[in-house]
């Protein structure tokens, strides 16, 4: 049912990003009275589709294959390599009889489609609910890949080189993303610097949830229906030790609790002045029932005219942090391309049950995502397709239909490669 749901929220949030990207193209093409012959959701391939009809002079459908969609525009050079209809005179509606700077707009189309979706999504996200956010102010709970590095729970990051991060949140992407090479951490009354190996950084980036709150386990209320509602524990009670095991951290209680499963254990137990021993009941996932205080995470909330400008902070900041991403992909040595993902990897950020808000986060994510991507100057992409309109407007020599069409081919060709590499990764990942 999980597995179910999962797909689900991939094919819906694909479905959507997909029409926004191909009706920005397809906007642009109408308003400078260039032809669209097909408008399709999906693929047809072997022209297998569920439906489709005709408005005008295009045929609008869904095709069969989730794997993307499509604005067939008459006149271009493009994925359905409709080498016939350029052997043809140019024709007034076509693609290719336009001026390059109309030509720009409509492969920008998709891009700035998918730029706006994100930015409309995240101001809603604040105007509805706000921002929660963690101030880098709190002590880390480190895991093995984190002290591997030198760096140990309780400690207080306060530079990452000559950068002082903000939010607590990204400081695991901040350190791959700005390849940190010195990190000054505050330990106990000590300033220490870390020394970053930078053979290290592929594992920074295929290794989530390097640092985590090191929260105490103060217990701010009890699950109605859990098995400890009603029983020996306390709202503001602080757990430091489960059996005789000491846990400063609710992570340390965490790893104690989840080793035994349904069974009955003693706690120590800080309640005010009193040290107490009480039993708990361990439910089967190795969970009290409780929800433990955390006085790290902070709510801002916003108008909706403070949304705007917040919003578009907000995805802009997306867009260079995925920009970095790519970079990191970019270079070998650093072994990023190894976390690159297919259809299975984004199947896996969806949550297991349906969370609208959540959901429009991970569409807004997925279409800063898009956006970058189809920016990237690979022939195939509508980056390729700007790339040339520029060089067009700057040189005033247009391409040739046999340069673009084997630009074309290589551009696909390149695309298949990182298909391969993406499912390749999803699939040894899953095996592992």
């Amino acid at each position: 049912m999980i597995v179910l749901l999962k797909i689900l929220q991939v094919i819906l949030a694909l479905s959507v990003l997909i029409l926004f990207h191909e009706l920005g193209h397809f906007l642009w093409a109408r308003i400078f009275g260039i032809r669209v012959d097909k408008f399709y959701l999906f693929f047809d391939v072997g022209g297998f589709k569920f439906f489709s009809f005709r408005i005008g002079e295009t045929e609008y459908g869904m095709g069969w294959l989730p794997l993307g969609g499509y604005c067939k525009i008459a006149g271009m050079i493009d994925e359905s390599m409709d080498v016939e209809a350029l052997k043809q005179d140019p024709q007034p509606w076509e693609f290719r009889s336009k001026p390059a700077w109309q030509r720009l707009l409509v492969m920008a189309g998709g891009v700035i489609n998918n730029f706006l979706l994100a930015i409309a999504v995240f101001i809603g996200i604040l105007a509805a609910r706000g921002e929660n956010y963690v101030p880098n102010d709190s002590p880390v709970y480190v895991n093995e890949l984190a002290y591997e590095m030198g760096f140990r729970t309780g400690d207080r990051i306060l530079l990452f080189d000559d950068y002082a991060p903000e939010d607590f949140l990204n400081l695991q992407p901040d350190l791959a993303r700005r390849q940190v090479r010195k990190a000054t951490v505050l330990r106990g009354a000590d300033t220490l610097d870390i020394y970053i190996d930078q053979a290290m950084m592929g594992e920074v980036l295929n290794t989530p949830g390097m640092f985590d709150l090191a929260l105490p386990f103060a217990i701010d209320s009890i699950m109605v229906g859990s098995a400890n509602y009603g029983g020996a524990l306390r709202r503001g009670d602080r757990i430091v030790a489960v059996m005789d095991t000491g846990t400063p951290y609710l992570q340390d209680a965490q790893k104690v609790l989840r080793a035994h499963p349904g069974e009955e254990l003693p706690v120590t137990v800080l309640r005010g002045a009193d040290t107490l021993y009480v039993p708990v009941k361990v439910d089967s996932l190795g969970m009290l029932g409780v929800y433990p205080r955390n006085p790290a995470w902070q709510h801002r909330d916003y108008s909706l005219l403070e949304a705007v400008p917040a919003g578009c902070v907000w995805a802009w900041s997306t867009v260079t942090g995925y920009l970095q991403d790519l970079r990191l992909v970019a270079t070998p040595s650093t072994g990023a391309y190894k976390s690159v993902g297919s259809f299975i990897a984004i199947g896996q950020v969806f949550p297991s049950s349906w969370n609208w808000m959540q959901f429009l986060y991970i569409l807004a994510l997925l279409s800063v995502m898009l956006g970058v991507m189809n920016l990237l100057p690979i022939p195939a992409l509508d980056g390729g397709h700007m790339v040339f309109c520029l060089y067009e407007l700057v040189t005033g020599r247009k391409p040739s239909d046999r340069f673009l069409m084997v630009a074309q081919i290589i551009g696909m060709a390149l695309l298949l490669l990182l298909m391969f590499l993406a499912f390749g990764n999803d699939i040894a990942r899953l095996i592992h």
